[in-house]
């Protein structure tokens, strides 16, 4: 059997990539950014479809699993809300909350940063917890450092997992590394088009001797720093660079940053090199939610 999952806020598809390799069946998308969607149809074939607070649930076919990766921004007020029968409308995460009542997939897996858990003192995680075990889930979190799942990067996002089920034992995927990949050897040589010039790298990139920004090459054995959505800005403290290319100094390659995120190096970008970087920074990563997701499917196995 094939468990069927939807993928929401999809982006360019890092969940369905990942539940894929579990062996699970795609049966729904959504994503409203006409960027995400032309990258998600060129490498699936099938287009997202748009703003998930205009799609009804029951318009979505039934499926096992519900995936997303959430937006965090809409979160100012959340946790305040005392007394509301619905203390998380007017928020993305409602939309979650309003399929999963109207689906009861067996399962869900969501993501989002690990500041969730702080914010608004901690009531806006509660709030997030609260609204899905009063939905009939058995909730738990983890934050999880992609670093330790065979990519050259450290990332931290915290995952939650649910079961409708409340018998069932989730286990969180162990690492499959036992030391850090390095960035090097994914490093492309002489590569011309994303240099960095002369005059913007002693202007702003090195102004001050304080080790920044991140530069690294072939030889580089440690991982990167995470790889973030305004990556195509060239920030000082939050970039990293490579040394190489006419200039001596080049941004990330498309290559390269599909091996930050462990996406496949077939994997394709119809869409500018500043949605590119968006697009991979926004993501999830790939082998991370694929550890995930043979978990999630070996738990529900479990019931048979």
């Amino acid at each position: 059997m094939s468990y069927k999952f939807i993928e929401l806020f999809a982006g360019v598809g890092g969940f369905r990539l990942g539940f894929q390799q579990a062996g699970c069946l795609p049966v729904f998308s959504s994503d409203w950014d006409k960027f995400s969607q032309k990258t998600y149809e060129a490498n699936f074939g099938d287009k997202p479809s748009g703003d998930i607070t205009k799609i009804q649930a029951d318009t979505i076919p039934s499926f096992d699993i519900l995936t997303a990766g959430f937006p965090c921004q809409p979160f100012s007020t959340l946790g305040d809300r005392e007394g509301f029968n619905h203390p998380t409308q007017g928020t993305l995460f409602y939309d979650i909350v309003r399929i999963l009542k109207h689906h009861k997939p067996a399962a869900f897996l969501l993501e989002n940063v690990p500041g969730l858990i702080n914010h608004n003192k901690g009531k806006t995680f509660n709030t997030v917890i609260d609204s899905l075990e009063d939905l009939g889930y058995s909730v738990k979190y983890k934050i999880i450092n992609s670093v330790d799942f065979g990519v050259p990067q450290k990332r931290k996002r915290v995952f939650i997992a649910g079961f409708l089920d409340n018998s069932l034992e989730f286990s969180w995927p162990e690492p499959t590394v036992t030391e850090p990949v390095g960035i090097g050897q994914f490093i492309e040589q002489n590569v011309e088009g994303y240099e960095i010039t002369e005059y913007y790298q002693k202007s702003y990139l090195f102004k001050k001797d304080d080790n920044r920004p991140l530069v690294v090459d072939a030889s580089t054995t440690k991982p990167v720093n995470t790889l973030m959505a305004l990556y195509y800005k060239i920030g000082r403290l939050t970039g990293m660079y490579v040394k190489d290319g006419p200039t001596g100094l080049r941004m990330l390659t498309a290559n390269e940053c599909k091996a930050i995120m462990g996406f496949p190096k077939e994997f394709k970008f119809p869409v500018s090199r500043t949605q590119m970087y968006k697009q991979m920074g926004n993501s999830v990563v790939v082998p991370v939610i694929a550890a995930l997701a043979k978990n999630i499917v070996s738990t529900l196995d479990s019931r048979r």
